[in-house]
């Protein structure tokens, strides 16, 4: 009789709670950018990320999930309502088609995985993510940021090696990339570059350097040869996060300062650079500017 009471009882209290989960929403809501959503989607949306979110992300959508500890890349904190990977400027609402991308592919060298998530399910977690920051995504007078556009890229294969070349000398030059990232040529090439004496450029090229981020910790920019670019694996994408930014963190969107022939330049560059990872080119890379250097006696 006891066990039955407590089988009741147990049933009583897992009902009440599935109960509660499929109606925390009540009411429908209108996001930023006028995105009608119902309350059933969002309770959807409650269900699935509580399944499949909340160990890393938290209850409260704060990033600080019981699966969070230790991470070397912490879960995303949506509570901010900042997203570092939307294809709009750096610091605006990205679109949904770009949080699904995030969805679908993951976030290399993370602990974001790609999840294979049906299309109305990804659709109904998106729209519950957005309840965590409700000051910055609910209300139908929010915009969401214009989408970052880039002209068709301008060399292709026939023209990649141009392109590698012309890419190096911006990342160098006037993009001066290296001060946040690193050099990847020697001395005497980078000071052609900077139009600087090669002995008085500071070692510090060769370092990545530690920025801050709006989420309190430091962010260390990838070593191209060596770290995997989380959100980009093409040339393609390559250039949109280039030209986009990198919400939340230093880098910016350099749509408007150097031109969509740049970025594209640049974009092959970095990509030539990530295709070194654990080869001998990138130890051959290595040595020479090593020599190169050594020359000024560094």
């Amino acid at each position: 009789m006891k066990k039955m009471a407590k089988l009741i009882l147990t049933l009583f209290i897992l009902g009440a709670f599935t109960s509660c989960s499929e109606n925390h929403f009540r009411e429908d809501k209108i996001f930023a950018g006028g995105k009608y959503v119902t309350a059933k989607t969002l309770n959807k949306g409650k269900l699935i990320y509580t399944e499949y979110c909340m160990p890393c992300h938290g209850v409260d959508g704060d990033g600080k999930g019981v699966a969070s500890k230790g991470m070397k890349v912490p879960p995303r904190d949506f509570t901010t309502g900042i997203f570092k990977f939307g294809v709009v400027s750096s610091g605006e609402l990205p679109h949904d088609e770009h949080i699904f991308d995030l969805l679908k592919n993951g976030l290399s060298g993370t602990a974001m995985l790609p999840w294979d998530l049906k299309e109305g399910q990804a659709e109904a977690v998106v729209q519950y993510i957005k309840t965590f920051a409700p000051k910055i995504w609910e209300g139908k007078e929010l915009k969401l940021g214009d989408k970052v556009e880039l002209v068709k890229d301008p060399y292709g294969l026939a023209h990649m090696t141009a392109a590698i070349s012309k890419g190096k000398e911006i990342y160098h030059g006037e993009a001066n990339c290296q001060s946040c990232h690193r050099a990847y040529v020697g001395l005497p090439e980078l000071g052609k570059y900077q139009e600087e004496n090669p002995s008085e450029i500071d070692m510090e090229v060769y370092t990545q350097k530690p920025q801050e981020t709006e989420w309190g910790f430091q962010n260390i920019p990838p070593d191209f040869t060596w770290d995997l670019i989380r959100s980009a694996k093409t040339v393609k994408e390559i250039a949109y996060r280039i030209a986009a930014g990198v919400g939340g963190t230093s880098m910016p969107a350099w749509k408007e300062t150097i031109t969509d022939d740049q970025i594209w330049a640049v974009s092959y560059y970095v990509k030539s650079l990530v295709d070194m990872k654990d080869t001998q080119a990138r130890k051959d890379l290595m040595a020479k500017i090593k020599m190169q250097n050594k020359k000024y006696g560094k």
